[in-house]
C-alpha cells in the first residue's frame, strides 16, 4: 500500500485579477501577459518577472500533476511577489482580499485535497489579523507569510501580535523567504535564489530565536519555514557556539542557546540529496521535517517526495512521518 503524501510548499499564480491600480490605488503592481491558453508572463510594470503555466492556475492540470507524483494533498499559497508589504496598508488589504478569493476559487475545484493559505497586508498587524480571521471562515487553512517586512524581521513587534493571533486561533504559518537583496554579484546565475533565500530564511530563524519570540509566543503556534529552514540547520553549531561564547553580543532575549528552540517550528524537506536530508532531520528531529516541493517550480522538487522516499537511513515509521504525519500535524495541531 502507497504511503499518504502531504506536500506543505506549493504556490498559486491566479490566471488574471482586476487591474489593481484601479482596484486597490497606486501604481507598478503586477499584471499577467496571457501568452495562450497554458502559458502566461507574470509582469511588475514592463519587465518580465516569471513565466508560469496552466500548472499554476488550472486544479485539473496540478490534480494530475499530484497523481503523477503520488501526492495526496496539497497546501496551497500565493507567490510572494504579490505581498506587496511594500504598500500602503489600506492598498495591501485590498489586494489581499482580491488574491485570497482567487486562491478559493482554484482550490475549490480539489476538495480537500487542495489545502489553501492565505495572504495577509503584515505591515499592520491589526489588518493582518482580521484579514486572516475573514479567511478562515471563507475556508482557508492557514497563512503564508514572507520572512520579513522591509528592516522588519519576525521578532517585530507588530508581527509578533499577528504570531500570537496565529497561535491563539490555531492557523498554521508558513514562512517564505522573498525580496531577497540584489547587486552585481547576486543578480548572475539566479544567485539571489541559490544563495540569497537560504541566508535569508536563515536570518529570521535567528530572529525568532534570538529576538525573544519563542519565549513569549504561546507553544501552540505552529509555524514551518520553507527550504529546510535555509542554512540554519548547517549552522546550528556555530550559533549556539556564539551564544556561549559571545553571549554579550548574541544572545538578545532568548533565555537558551539556539539548539533548545528546534522543537518550536518545522522545516520543509526541499534540499534535494538524501546527505542533506539526514542532517536536516538530526539537527531538527524527525518530527519537525514536511515533504515540500515549491511546485509548481522550476527550482522545486520533481516528483515529489523523492529524497525522502531515496533516503535508505529512514526507517518506515520515520518516513512516513516526513510524508505526511508530520504535516497533518501542521496543519491540524
Amino acid at each position: 500500500m502507497a504511503q499518504r503524501v502531504v506536500d506543505v510548499h506549493t504556490h498559486v499564480v491566479p490566471k488574471g485579477w482586476p487591474d489593481l491600480a484601479a482596484a486597490c490605488g497606486g501604481s507598478g503592481w503586477p499584471w499577467l501577459r496571457v501568452d495562450s491558453e497554458r502559458a502566461a508572463m507574470i509582469m511588475v510594470g514592463e519587465t518580465e518577472f516569471r513565466p508560469v503555466g496552466a500548472e499554476c492556475w488550472d486544479p485539473e492540470t496540478r490534480l494530475a500533476d499530484m497523481a503523477a507524483d503520488g501526492v495526496d494533498v496539497q497546501v496551497v499559497s500565493p507567490t510572494p511577489v504579490f505581498f506587496s508589504y511594500d504598500r500602503p496598508a489600506d492598498q495591501a488589504v485590498k489586494v489581499a482580499r482580491i488574491f485570497n478569493d482567487l486562491t478559493l476559487a482554484v482550490t475549490a475545484a480539489g476538495g480537500d485535497r487542495l489545502v489553501p493559505f492565505c495572504q495577509v497586508p503584515l505591515q499592520d498587524p491589526d489588518a493582518a489579523c482580521a484579514e486572516l480571521d475573514r479567511c478562515l471562515a471563507a475556508g482557508h487553512a492557514g497563512v503564508e507569510i514572507g520572512n520579513h517586512v522591509g528592516d522588519r524581521d519576525l521578532d517585530d513587534a507588530g508581527i509578533v501580535q499577528f504570531l500570537t493571533h496565529c497561535a491563539e486561533v490555531g492557523a498554521p504559518v508558513f514562512v517564505h523567504p522573498w525580496d531577497m537583496p540584489g547587486g552585481p554579484r547576486l543578480d548572475r546565475w539566479m544567485a539571489r535564489w541559490l544563495t540569497g533565500m537560504p541566508a535569508e530564511t536563515h536570518l529570521s530563524v535567528l530572529a525568532l530565536i534570538l529576538g525573544g519570540v519563542f519565549d513569549r509566543v504561546p507553544e501552540t503556534l505552529r509555524i514551518c519555514f520553507a527550504h529546510g529552514g535555509g542554512s540554519f540547520p548547517f549552522w546550528l553549531g556555530r550559533a549556539d557556539n556564539a551564544w556561549h561564547r559571545r553571549g554579550d553580543l548574541v544572545r538578545g532575549a532568548s533565555s537558551a542557546p539556539p539548539s533548545a528552540y528546534v522543537d518550536r517550528f518545522c522545516v520543509d524537506s526541499v534540499v534535494f540529496e538524501p546527505a542533506a536530508l539526514r542532517l536536516l532531520v538530526d539537527t531538527m528531529g524527525e518530527d519537525r521535517v514536511l515533504v515540500g516541493s515549491d511546485y509548481p517550480y522550476p527550482l522545486g522538487e520533481r516528483p515529489v517526495g523523492q529524497v525522502v522516499r531515496k533516503a535508505d537511513f529512514l526507517t518506515a515509521d520515520q518516513r512516513d512521518k516526513l510524508l505526511s504525519r508530520n504535516a497533518l500535524r501542521f496543519l491540524h495541531g
